[in-house]
């Protein structure tokens, strides 16, 4: 992944000498396995305890085996002479590299469930803060019914906890090894030898394996980070809707130097919101490519290797980033809770439409009936609104001057039923629910 968006903690678990040490913790921990079965000799473990690689001899040699591991061991033989016979005894590549892989898996993903749980946290704040903050509720882009802030970002707090559940359980499914041999059968290597690398890496171990651990666990972790990434496009898309000129109800942080156009000095545009949302694609495009690595041929090809080599590195990456992202828009979110009453009051009481339905059939008035005349009242008030011609509650006058509503409900009747506490009666059963004070 770019700089760019790389941040320094995940950069260090994902780096060429972190997942080379990975791969020498497992051939070490397979020689002290071998040891405990009386394979190799004390004093050869002696020296083998105290093996390296050599990162520039692993260049040199791969230049001309076109194989990784291969220029790993060599780099690590050279150095040790004799006892380099027992280096790798019975192991294939792949133990190796999905073991060492396991390992960083799970260093990343504890590193993201703690940045996710720092952004619930976060979120969980703003909603507390705005809980009774009223604003239009919209669907299709348009007012809908009152409802508040503090419940919209209610929302993504319930949401982005199921994320920490899946991410938790996609931690769980990747975080095992396999020391199983060539096909798995562990022909060349015993069980207990496997079981013992991966409790000394703090690994489960893959009950049944082939020549590799199955993909569709990597799959399962790379779709869960996807499926959080797109819940984090979700927040910062409606953040952006709400930045419109035309809305202007909250703002993404803009620091004081900022600049947003070249060209436009007044500009202020959301491009934090923007950024989180593009890169929540290249996350859904990993997710993609993790499950097209899931079918190989037989018990293993390697044309998943390459593809992995970019999309579980930068995935977690991405996702780290992302996750920063949306926790530092959160925590600097900028909410005009007097503009947020004024587009709820902008188009005169058309919002409260439907409690004067409801009321209407609650005085016997047939549904179609009610809706009609409740329909006809709105469009009055629309034309008014589209003409920048409203002044109070237009919808109120409208509806209190029509005989056929006004026979069944009272001016008193209207103005309660076009009154926002209504709206927030029952938000504190929503925030009890997930447990939100």
């Amino acid at each position: 992944m770019i700089e760019r968006y790389t941040l320094p903690e995940m950069a260090a678990i994902w780096s060429a000498q972190h997942k080379t040490d990975k791969w020498l913790q497992v051939e070490l921990l397979a020689c002290e396995g071998w040891a405990r079965e009386g394979v190799i000799p004390p004093e050869a473990m002696e020296k083998i305890r105290r093996a390296s690689y050599n990162a520039q001899r692993m260049q040199e040699i791969e230049r001309e085996t076109h194989h990784d591991v291969i220029s790993f061991l060599r780099s690590i033989q050279e150095q040790l002479g004799p006892e380099g016979r027992f280096i790798h005894l019975g192991l294939t590549s792949s133990d190796v590299l999905d073991t060492g892989m396991a390992a960083q898996l799970k260093e990343a993903g504890e590193l993201l469930a703690r940045s996710l749980e720092e952004l619930v946290r976060v979120v969980g704040e703003v909603a507390v803060r705005h809980k009774y903050t009223l604003m239009a509720g919209r669907s299709h882009g348009i007012h809908a019914e009152p409802m508040t802030f503090g419940l919209k970002v209610a929302l993504w707090v319930d949401e982005l906890r199921r994320g920490q559940q899946r991410l938790a359980a996609a931690i769980e499914q990747t975080s095992v090894g396999k020391i199983s041999g060539p096909v798995g059968t562990h022909a060349s290597v015993p069980p207990q030898i496997e079981e013992f690398v991966c409790a000394q890496m703090g690994l489960g171990v893959a009950p049944i394996s082939s020549q590799i651990v199955q993909r569709d666990r990597h799959a399962h972790f790379l779709t869960t980070l996807a499926l959080v990434g797109s819940s984090l496009e979700k927040i910062a898309q409606e953040i952006r809707h709400l930045q419109r000129t035309e809305v202007g109800e909250a703002f993404e942080p803009f620091g004081s130097g900022q600049q947003g156009s070249s060209a436009m000095p007044h500009k202020r545009n959301p491009e934090l919101c923007e950024r989180i949302c593009g890169l929540a694609r290249v996350l859904r495009g990993y997710a993609v490519t993790a499950m097209e690595n899931v079918a190989l041929w037989h018990e293993r090809d390697i044309s998943h290797s390459s593809a992995e080599r970019i999309i579980i590195p930068d995935g977690c990456i991405l996702l780290h980033y992302i996750l920063h992202l949306t926790t530092r828009v959160m925590q600097g979110l900028e909410v005009d809770t007097e503009r947020m009453l004024v587009n709820l009051n902008m188009t005169g009481g058309l919002v409260f439409s439907q409690r004067i339905l409801l009321a209407l059939i609650d005085k016997g008035v047939g549904r179609q009936e009610a809706y009609k005349m409740v329909q006809r009242n709105a469009k009055k008030v629309w034309s008014q609104a589209s003409q920048g011609i409203i002044k109070g509650p237009a919808l109120l006058e409208a509806l209190s001057s029509d005989p056929e509503v006004s026979a069944r409900l009272s001016l008193e009747e209207l103005k309660e039923l076009t009154s926002t506490d209504f709206y927030i009666k029952y938000i504190d059963t929503a925030f009890q629910r997930i447990g939100l004070a």
